[in-house]
């Protein structure tokens, strides 16, 4: 009987409909594919019935997380072949309907229940979110923050340095990732024009960095609002380590139960993703309503490319069950469109896709070099399941395939005046 690698890397070339650039080193040792190449390990015959049993990305997501599978070599060469296997040739791929006419199609599936063994589904990894329908009410919100964030801070300190900011660095030519960070929220301070004595509202302030870097950079003072515990607690500690208590408050509160504005300026930063489509709306609403007359929202979102149909949208099977459960992304302009029918005027939209590639980068290295760390701080399954979606999703931003954007909107006032200069760009000199 041929070797179990050769055997695979016949079938995936018939299932692909193209030769497939990378090695295959399987369960009983056999590797077959051009030397050199990287290498998908295939550790035992359950990856194959996690591939079997939940076809396509979520079966290869659990195989990955649970050690299934597992990557020889420089995990961006995989994907970046990956990502020309699938990313580059969806436009013609063919629905399972039709692939599945083809008599070498079939025979490759028949081949691979062969390798697969007894027809016994795995259980999912435990990593794994039971994924349900996208409510986004206060409880299923709260449930989704803390599976992606009360999982330790001493985790994120090692993925994120020392600036602990989870969302786009602003990079500059010999910059470091604390130095990215640091200019990131001095040009939100800028574009949302704070000065000593304003007000301003931080939704999803995360572990308290720009709530902190507002009020002793520019002495404003400061709301920070999150839902997770973990996040608050650290943020609070910060706060009165570098002595802003009177200046910054941190609260566990959702958004739309903050009640005491108004407020002169309000920033969300990597936080609209969570909201939802159906409620994005509401959230729009919600925060023009806590502003004052010529009061800014400077609105720091990921945004996906526009679908032909945008009806056909499906969430990410990968992300939604093991990294943002109920997350979601709608393109640019949905979310300036939803910005104005609050009641803004958009002012000011500013990408910086290719930022957030290097900013993932840079978090991968991180993890990659306290990877054992990272595994005894949460587990070889959490630790797999940020390795991918973070490296993944460098190569989706620096393909176009997603990207983030700075929208500054004001609550301008009935007169017109919106209290911008006439050359808003002045903040990038």
């Amino acid at each position: 009987m041929a070797e179990a690698a050769s055997r695979l890397r016949s079938v995936a070339e018939q299932l692909l409909g193209v030769p497939l650039p990378l090695r295959i080193r399987a369960w009983d040792g056999s590797q077959a594919g051009p030397p050199g190449a990287p290498a998908v390990v295939v550790r035992n015959r359950r990856a194959l019935r996690r591939l079997l049993f939940k076809p396509g990305e979520l079966g290869l997501a659990r195989a990955w997380v649970a050690g299934d599978l597992d990557i020889e070599g420089d995990l961006y060469g995989v994907l970046e072949v990956v990502a020309g296997l699938v990313w580059e040739r969806d436009e013609d791929a063919r629905g399972l309907a039709e692939a599945l006419r083809d008599p070498e199609v079939r025979a490759a599936g028949r081949e691979l229940l062969r390798l697969a063994g007894p027809p016994i589904p795995p259980a999912p990894p435990r990593e794994e979110v039971r994924r349900r329908r996208h409510l986004h009410t206060r409880h299923s919100d709260r449930r989704a923050i803390s599976h992606h964030y009360d999982v330790g801070n001493d985790f994120y300190e090692l993925v994120l340095g020392p600036s602990m900011v989870y969302s786009c660095a602003y990079w500059q030519d010999g910059g470091t990732l604390e130095s990215a960070q640091r200019d990131k929220l001095e040009l939100v301070c800028a574009k949302l024009g704070l000065t000593e004595g304003r007000r301003l509202l931080d939704v999803g302030c995360g572990w308290g960095s720009m709530a902190i870097h507002a009020a002793r950079e520019h002495g404003v003072r400061v709301v920070g609002v999150t839902l997770s515990q973990e996040q608050a607690a650290y943020a609070r500690k910060r706060v009165a380590d570098e002595g802003l208590t009177d200046r910054v408050e941190i609260r566990v509160q959702d958004y739309r139960d903050v009640t005491d504005g108004p407020y002169d300026a309000i920033s969300s930063i990597g936080m609209a993703e969570h909201v939802g489509t159906e409620r994005y709306l509401e959230y729009a609403s919600a925060l023009y309503a806590l502003l004052k007359p010529g009061g800014r929202l400077l609105n720091h979102q990921i945004a996906r490319r526009p679908q032909r149909d945008e009806s056909s949208y499906e969430v990410d099977a990968f992300i939604d069950s093991y990294v943002f459960p109920d997350g979601e992304l709608a393109p640019i302009g949905t979310t300036v469109t939803q910005l104005e029918r609050a009641g803004f005027e958009v002012r000011d939209v500013e990408s910086i896709r290719e930022h957030y590639a290097r900013t993932l980068r840079e978090w991968v290295t991180r993890l990659e070099a306290g990877r054992d760390r990272a595994m005894r701080l949460t587990s070889p399954g959490r630790t797999r399941v940020w390795l991918l979606y973070m490296a993944a999703c460098a190569l989706a931003f620096e393909r176009n395939r997603i990207g983030v954007n700075q929208v500054l909107a004001v609550r301008t006032p009935d007169r017109g005046a919106s209290g911008l200069p006439l050359r808003t760009r002045t903040w990038n000199t």
